[in-house]
């Protein structure tokens, strides 16, 4: 199933899942996929849906259409395409080529604990595990993490481990553990002379760091949001 994914200044909005044949995008209410903002027409784009192909038409909006940047009339869309209105941005996922980012992302993004390395966790990340979390009595509630930038912009990780790890071996690890008090982030690996994964804008460093919902990581150039369910 194809999908849409609204962004603005990098910042994911909202997702919608293309079942119907036609989609509208405008400012007005009775739109499909409603942007609320007076840079966009009120009827502004038109995606038509037949079979396994997407089509986007812009409606003589006042503002224009772009997908990667280029002015368009009609498109047939494809996957990865990003499509401005205004100043927001709606990204194309293909479904049958999603499977294929989703494994690329989980090569990328996620670590099992062999892959961490002679380095590990440092001790004061405080990790437990699964045992440890259920005598808590289950404090801490269930969160996830989804990227807010670039090609996997949208993507979700739930955390539902008592120890997530992320990042690329060699390079820069980040790990989160689930206590009964919350989750908590640590950096495990940065390589020298690499900018530090930050959180809030601020660098992690070894120390572990309590997570609150909406909080934002900056891991090897890919901005994630934390969220608790």
């Amino acid at each position: 199933m194809a999908r849409l994914i609204l962004s603005l200044d990098n910042q994911v909005l909202a997702e919608y899942n293309m079942m119907k044949e036609r989609y509208t995008v405008g400012r007005l209410p009775d739109n499909d996929v409603r942007i609320d903002n007076p840079t966009v027409s009120g009827h502004h784009s038109l995606i038509i849906n037949i079979l396994n192909d997407s089509f986007l038409e812009d409606l003589n909006s006042t503002n224009g259409t772009y997908v990667n940047g280029k002015l368009i009339k009609k498109h047939a869309l494809q996957h990865g395409d990003v499509v401005t209105v205004g100043r927001h941005q709606l990204r194309f996922v293909d479904g049958a080529a999603d499977g294929e980012d989703q494994d690329e992302f989980a090569q990328t993004m996620v670590l099992s604990k062999s892959d961490i390395g002679s380095t590990g966790v440092p001790a004061n990340a405080g990790m437990n595990d699964g045992r440890a979390v259920e005598r808590t009595g289950g404090a801490a509630a269930g969160a996830k993490i989804q990227v807010l930038n670039g090609k996997f912009a949208g993507k979700e990780l739930p955390l539902n481990k008592a120890l997530s790890t992320m990042g690329q071996p060699g390079v820069q690890v980040i790990a989160i553990t689930r206590r009964g008090d919350g989750y908590h982030l640590v950096q495990v690996e940065n390589a020298p002379g690499r900018e530090p994964p930050r959180l809030n804008g601020e660098p992690v460093g070894g120390q572990a760091r309590r997570l609150n919902d909406n909080d934002v990581i900056d891991l090897i150039g890919i901005k994630m949001g934390f969220f608790v369910n």
